[in-house]
């Protein structure tokens, strides 16, 4: 659990595939696009968190060379079984727009405006929880004997928030990947954040959260299928309460690639 919290953007981003570099194709529009689709089985006694869906997609809008424009959208689900087997309590919306610039082969910096929106489902919600974070990315990649490492670091600042005590959020996202076959990788991720709050809206101090999970990688001819298990600290869980809850999970993703 330590490691999990050291490495540290929104709380409800953890399981979106992590932006990683891109080499420049050229001058060109839509160079890039990939989507995602995944569902995670939750191993928690508390009722309402039984699944954890996700489905989005980014891309590259515009490449100019020395870096590109981008997007990333993505909509997470959570269900639990509190009224009936599958009952979805909460949707969580990400919207991003960024834009880069590449320092290297191997190495960008960007520029990301990040959003997020809460949301309960079959329950009365009548206030607004979102926020919105204007902040740094930092990409790195590396490639030693046949393993890859991808590192995507992240800071902002909170410019706007509805209900939650968000000042600023950091993160760090890590992820290891190693072939065993021409088709087949072992991978490692580890996601860790940290929420700076203001103490005195909900008497608080710095809300440390994060990820790790390990699994297996399958290419395909039609794209990317993963399967893994891990362990999870979501802060802020549900959209209209403060505190962290913590949980196993095991789960399949499918990626364009």
């Amino acid at each position: 659990m330590i490691l999990v919290f050291l490495l540290v953007a929104a709380p409800a981003a953890a399981q979106i595939p992590p932006p990683v570099v891109q080499p420049s194709p050229g001058i060109d529009f839509l160079t890039r696009f990939d989507v995602w689709m995944s569902a995670s089985a939750l191993a928690i006694s508390n009722p309402k968190y039984s699944w954890d869906v996700h489905f989005g997609g980014s891309a590259d809008v515009f490449d100019y060379g020395f870096g590109r424009l981008g997007t990333r959208i993505d909509y997470e689900a959570i269900l639990g079984d509190e009224l009936r087997p599958f009952d979805p309590n909460q949707s969580n919306y990400t919207l991003e727009a960024n834009t880069s610039v590449r320092l290297g082969p191997n190495t960008e910096v960007v520029g990301v405006f990040h959003h997020v929106s809460r949301h309960l489902s079959d329950r009365p919600k009548l206030i607004a929880v979102a926020w919105n974070v204007l902040g740094g990315r930092l990409l790195q990649h590396a490639s030693v004997g046949g393993v890859t490492v991808d590192v995507d670091a992240e800071a902002g600042a909170a410019v706007q928030h509805s209900t939650v005590d968000y000042r600023w959020v950091g993160e760090l996202n890590l992820v290891v990947r190693r072939p065993l076959t021409p088709r087949a990788a072992a991978f490692f991720e580890g996601y860790g954040q940290l929420v700076g709050v203001n103490e005195m809206m909900y008497h608080r101090g710095t809300q440390p959260g994060g990820l790790a999970e390990a699994g297996l990688r399958i290419t395909t001819r039609g794209g990317i299928f993963e399967i893994f298990a891990g362990v999870e600290q979501r802060i802020d869980a549900y959209p209209i309460g403060t505190g962290a809850e913590q949980w196993g999970l095991a789960g399949i993703r499918l990626l364009s690639r």
